[in-house]
């Protein structure tokens, strides 16, 4: 048998073992200790928001429960800028939301009542920015770099880049770092924003009213197009200028104005004859609702000028012209008006012409005759070989005619208009010779009357 084998009915003994080492236990905390008694409280943490219930008053502080050992503590001066109804809910045993600014060592909270507030303003930032909701509120100050808006109580900014167009424009379009006076005038009032960016570390909230006006534009040209209608008249102001036109914003929403629809002269770029912000009134000249186009004219609104000067203007009537340039189908002639008119190589001479030099040249000073005026194509088309021709003998006869008897009757006009002067001259001129025959008579009077009063020394007599 093994010696540790032990015989029936006894025991082996146990072999002998080290002393187990005595841990030492934690040190509790005053947190521990009441969680352990059963007493759990939660210990403010800086920068979270509490509930709790005002305990007290003071000059200097309000005392607030809010769950820990010792009540937290608002600074008076934390209170200073409320509001009438922020300041009615300081009230002992009104509940209000704080923000934890600080704990001491021996748990005493510092608190921020204005903070708390603020920290809704953010939460309700962040929402808004989230849902792109649009925020009204007011232009509260300006800066070298844009506008301040009040969010609750939050200072908004909106960089100059994101102010509207129109905003802009209503102050001459310029920056408020070159022409800060003119963008001052914009404080107080209404504007609508979307929020693009938050961050409450750096207590940055940045708006912009070029998102919600955006959006707004949209809903309003939506709106437009279900009224509007070609030949309608509009007032509205030039918002941009490109090569191919102008665009004016009417009732909200921007329309084009081609270059070609701008005037009736020749216009090479749209900032020769606009300028942005101009008011212009202009006509409805098209409306592609599937599109959402406006087309707009300012030119229609306007008498054309070609008409005008084309008035007095008949063909086969002959007119004095100064030759302008050549080219080879024919020469072109500006008209004493300023009308410009082309004379087709044809209408030349009547020998064959290969180029227009070898009958004309720039400068010349010509006779020609009208052969066509076209209104549609603004065109004149004019003839030096139909100077003579024997086809308009009598168009020319009766034109001389007309033209005598305007000249004739300017005269006869003329002699009438005299008449009248010289028969007003005569009694006018009677007039002042009665009047001078007058003088001699009172005088006259006035010797006799001198003459039928005694003298003062007379009386005396």
């Amino acid at each position: 048998m093994e010696w540790n084998e032990a015989p029936t009915g006894q025991e082996v003994a146990p072999e002998p073992t080290a002393p187990e080492a005595h841990e030492e236990e934690p040190q509790m905390t005053m947190e521990d200790l009441l969680e352990a008694e059963g007493f759990s409280l939660e210990f403010p943490k800086t920068g979270e928001i509490r509930t709790g219930v005002i305990t007290s008053i003071t000059d200097n502080e309000v005392l607030v429960g809010i769950g820990a050992k010792s009540e937290g503590v608002i600074p008076k001066r934390d209170l200073e800028r409320l509001s009438e109804e922020e300041s009615a809910a300081i009230q002992i045993g009104n509940e209000i939301s704080v923000y934890v600014v600080s704990v001491d060592s021996d748990g005493t909270a510092k608190l921020s009542y204005t903070r708390a507030l603020e920290a809704k303003d953010w939460d309700e930032a962040e929402r808004m920015r989230d849902n792109k909701e649009t925020f009204h509120g007011t232009v509260a100050g300006v800066n070298k770099g844009g506008l301040v808006v009040r969010f609750g109580r939050l200072r908004g900014f909106i960089p100059a880049s994101q102010v509207s167009r129109e905003r802009r424009l209503s102050v001459g379009g310029g920056r408020p770092d070159k022409d800060l006076e003119a963008w001052k005038a914009l404080i107080g009032q209404p504007i609508a924003v979307r929020v693009i960016e938050v961050d409450r570390e750096r207590r940055r909230l940045i708006l912009s009213e070029r998102a919600a006006a955006r959006e707004s534009r949209e809903v309003l040209k939506e709106q437009l197009l279900e009224t509007l209608q070609v030949g309608d008249v509009r007032t509205g102001r030039v918002t941009s200028l490109t090569n191919f036109g102008a665009f004016v914003n009417i009732d909200g929403a921007d329309g084009l104005v081609h270059l070609s629809e701008i005037s009736w002269e020749r216009v090479g770029k749209a900032s020769d004859v606009l300028k942005v912000g101009q008011e212009v009134t202009v006509k409805v000249i098209e409306v592609d609702r599937e599109r959402k186009r406006i087309g707009l004219s300012i030119r229609q609104l306007q008498e054309d000028p070609w008409k005008q000067k084309t008035r007095g203007l008949r063909e086969g009537m002959l007119v004095n012209a100064v030759i302008t340039r050549l080219e080879k189908f024919g020469a072109f002639a500006r008209l004493e008006n300023g009308l410009e008119g082309l004379i087709h190589i044809s209408e030349l001479s009547t020998q064959h012409v290969e180029h227009p030099r070898e009958v004309v040249h720039e400068g010349d000073e010509v006779t020609l005759r009208i052969v066509r005026i076209d209104p549609e194509r603004r065109r004149i088309g004019l003839s030096l070989k139909k100077v003579d021709s024997l086809a308009y003998a009598d168009l020319d006869l009766r034109l001389a005619m007309e033209e005598a008897e305007e000249v004739l009757e300017g005269i006869l006009q003329e002699g009438e208009a005299a008449e009248a002067e010289a028969s007003e001259a005569p009694a006018e001129e009677a007039a002042a010779p009665a009047a001078e025959a007058k003088a001699p008579e009172a005088e006259a009077e006035a010797e006799v009357a001198a003459e039928a009063e005694p003298s003062e020394e007379a009386a005396g007599e």
